[in-house]
């Protein structure tokens, strides 16, 4: 059963995941990648063909596909039925179609169930997302809401992507940022926001490190974590 619980939630390219993993890193936590979690549900509902606009489809999708998360060196290691995806999940296609799976509220349901039991797995965790603090873990210690410029993040998805060899126009990136980020804001079920308890942090004008070291510094001073 966790001990002590730190959420990060934000917008599509925020940094978020990145600070998490490396925050997880920096304080001996386990790192738990949810958005890892929405991809991997609509790699398997691609993989299967099922119509991602048919929640019926979705949810017979994940009930029938067995997922294991565990934490990694690197940050979290994603199976569907055995194999190993963590890098499939990546894909822009996977990325682009993840917001059907997170508008349905059965299908969010079994993937905030997962979550806790992720984190009833281990003593501490850091855990980024979009409902982090407002849904799946509303009882958390501290919490953090990570934003930034919609150019910024643009330009930050733009370059994460060409590292992985994947080419594409910076105007498509912003247009399929500010369109999930409508989707995400917009939902009926846990809607993008932050915790009324949240640490807002914006990250426009900040380096990784200095948006970590933020955090770090603000865990041991604002809170009781023992790493």
């Amino acid at each position: 059963m966790p001990r002590f619980v730190i959420t990060i939630d934000g917008p599509a390219a925020s940094g978020k995941s990145t600070v998490a993993r490396l925050l997880a890193k920096k304080l001996g936590a386990a790192f738990l990648d949810t958005g890892a979690m929405y991809r991997a549900g609509t790699l398997a509902a691609l993989s299967a063909g099922a119509d991602l606009t048919d929640e019926k489809q979705l949810l017979e999708v994940l009930d029938k596909t067995h997922f294991r998360f565990t934490p990694a060196p690197d940050g979290m290691r994603v199976e569907s039925n055995g194999a190993d995806i963590t890098e499939k999940i990546r894909d822009p296609q996977v990325t682009a179609n993840a917001r059907y799976i997170a508008a349905s509220a059965l299908a969010r349901e079994r993937l905030v169930k997962l979550q806790r039991q992720f984190a009833q797995a281990h003593e501490k965790i850091v855990t980024e997302g979009r409902d982090q603090g407002t849904v799946a873990f509303p009882n958390a210690d501290l919490k953090f809401y990570l934003t930034a410029a919609l150019d910024e993040r643009a330009e930050r998805r733009k370059k994460d992507l060409k590292a992985n060899g994947i080419s594409q126009s910076l105007e498509r990136i912003r247009t399929d940022i500010r369109q999930r980020d409508e989707s995400d804001e917009n939902r009926n079920v846990g809607p993008l926001k932050p915790a009324d308890d949240a640490v807002i942090i914006d990250t426009t004008d900040l380096t990784l490190e200095e948006v970590v070291g933020k955090l770090v510094n603000f865990v041991k001073e604002k809170s009781s974590w023992n790493a």
